[in-house]
């Protein structure tokens, strides 16, 4: 268990001339938690993916206890005790939770090193029951959504109780009743002994739970303080470089007519047990309608189902007066825009080009980016609405020939995002659309939505954040078990009050007199 980790001057240059890492140099320290904040694309995980061998520097080195380190790969790094969550989860989809959970540290016996399956499930639903992360260890992790996902990648180090555990954004995928449990067993371990580092763009949870700050700005470094030190607007003008607003004015307007419903929806899983039940929903023009639930509690299935890729048992989806419940996808898209909790699986493809993925849909349905009656694209057009995009939302990025992989999380996200706001559909379905992004981006997102609600769009809001839900939206429904359990007008409501509707699925009692 090392006592100290030195990143010492470490550079890191992506061909054909992407300086993602510039003379970087910090330390961290046995038994502390330790937080790596910055804008998206600042050089965060670049720089935890040296310090665990799936990055070389281009110059600098890493030190352990004073005595230079050179990790060929994770395994070498996890042999010296350091452990990494990534932001990009990686799971065997066809094992189940508790095989991906042991896979490479299994419970063995016998000279044929037979694998202690009992043991090694109840050690597994041991870890889940300890964070309250509502897995259920024989699920096909191929079938898990991706917050669910993201747990199980946490559990597989816990399991492993490394001596020092990286946690690339551990809170992006969590709900706001799963977040304190997790951060009591990471102070748990840092008594124990064990270092923490982590990336976070949640400012008050970096302020609540780390000992010291590191930040990063455009692949320098600006500071490492204590966390004591720093306030909340402090710490954003470290990673920006400006004033941030972390409010955003929602002014009162009457919505319009109905743009988007379902009626009666029901989706079954297979083997008949139901996932969504009887659900009435509807969203009006100029109207930011907020989905809260706990993870697993039919947001997946509700999304699926409006996008076309479960087809419901009963009920109906409409969109602009079309019954699109049974409607090809293609159709669905010339009606509404969709950002994805998942970018990496569903919202876009990793391999392809920048400009391929800023121009998924489009291609499609826009004829000025094509020629001869749509078989051809016009690579001019293409090129220029690509860095219009870029320009409109801010992305950094090297070219639009770059591989859609060599931007960071944040602005993948921002490509999506802008992708899919330049549809100009009348209504928008957003999953999770600030998953992942920085503090400057947040706010610029928050404010997009905004602007689409006063330009009279209907916009439907999933998200796990509930204060982010209060900001946006004027209305807020609660799933429960599949069900619409509660709907509130925001105003009306507090965080508490959804918070026990989300978990409870029923109003708080009344007070006894």
């Amino acid at each position: 268990m090392p006592d100290l980790i030195e990143l010492r001057h470490i550079t890191k240059v992506f061909p054909p001339a992407v300086v993602a890492l510039d003379d970087v140099s910090v330390e961290f320290r046995r038994g502390e938690i330790h937080a790596v904040v910055g804008e998206n694309g600042a050089g965060k995980s670049t720089l935890m993916k040296v310090l665990y061998g799936l990055e070389p520097a281009t110059a600098g080195e890493v030190r352990l206890d004073g005595r230079p380190v050179r990790f060929r790969g994770p395994g070498d790094a996890l042999a010296h005790g350091l452990g990494m969550v990534h932001q990009e989860i990686l799971l065997v989809d066809e094992y189940p939770v508790w095989q991906n959970v042991v896979l490479g540290a299994e419970p063995v016996a016998g000279p044929l090193g037979q694998l202690k399956a009992k043991l090694a499930l109840r050690s597994v639903q041991e870890k889940i029951d300890a964070f309250g992360f509502h897995l259920d260890p024989e699920a096909r992790a191929g079938d898990l959504s991706v917050a669910a996902r993201q747990k199980v990648e946490i559990l597989k180090l816990l399991y492993r109780q490394v001596a020092v555990l990286i946690l690339d954004e551990p809170t992006a995928v969590l709900t706001p009743q799963e977040i304190p449990q997790l951060f009591a067993e990471l102070r748990r371990l840092r008594a124990a002994g064990q270092t923490i580092l982590f990336i976070s763009h949640h400012l008050d949870e970096v302020l609540d739970l780390s000992d010291r700050v590191t930040v990063l700005r455009k692949g320098r470094h600006v500071a490492t303080t204590e966390a004591a030190a720093l306030t909340k607007p402090a710490l954003a003008r470290l990673m920006v470089g400006r004033e941030v607003l972390f409010t955003v004015r929602r002014e009162a307007q009457a919505p319009g007519a109905v743009v988007f419903s379902v009626d009666g929806l029901n989706v079954t899983a297979p083997g008949g047990r139901a996932r969504l039940a009887d659900v009435q929903l509807s969203v009006r023009a100029g109207e930011v309608v907020g989905v809260a639930g706990v993870e697993g509690n039919g947001q997946l299935e509700l999304v699926n189902a409006i996008m076309g890729l479960t087809e419901p048992a009963a009920g109906s989806v409409r969109v602009a007066g079309r019954d699109l419940t049974r409607a090809p996808i293609l159709e669905r898209r010339r009606h509404l825009a969709f950002v994805s909790q998942d970018r990496g699986r569903m919202g876009a493809s990793l391999a392809a080009s920048i400009r391929d993925n800023a121009l998924m849909t489009h291609h499609r349905l826009n004829p000025a980016l094509t020629r001869w009656g749509g078989w051809l694209l016009d690579l001019g057009a293409a090129q220029r609405f690509t860095l219009g995009l870029r320009d409109q939302f801010a992305v950094a990025m090297a070219a639009p020939e770059a591989p859609f992989r060599s931007l960071s999380g944040g602005n993948q996200q921002k490509v999506i995002l802008g992708r899919e706001l330049l549809l100009d559909r009348p209504f928008i379905l957003l999953d999770q659309p600030t998953r992942g992004l920085d503090v400057g981006a947040t706010e610029y997102v928050h404010a997009q939505i905004l602007r689409l609600r006063d330009q009279g769009r209907a916009v439907l809001l999933i998200s796990a954040d509930l204060e982010e839900l209060f900001l946006l939206a004027d209305r807020i429904v609660v799933l429960h078990r599949g069900r619409i359990v509660a709907e509130r007008r925001a105003e009306a409501a507090s965080v508490e009050e959804i918070g026990y509707l989300m978990l409870e699925g029923r109003p708080a009692a009344a007070a006894p007199n």
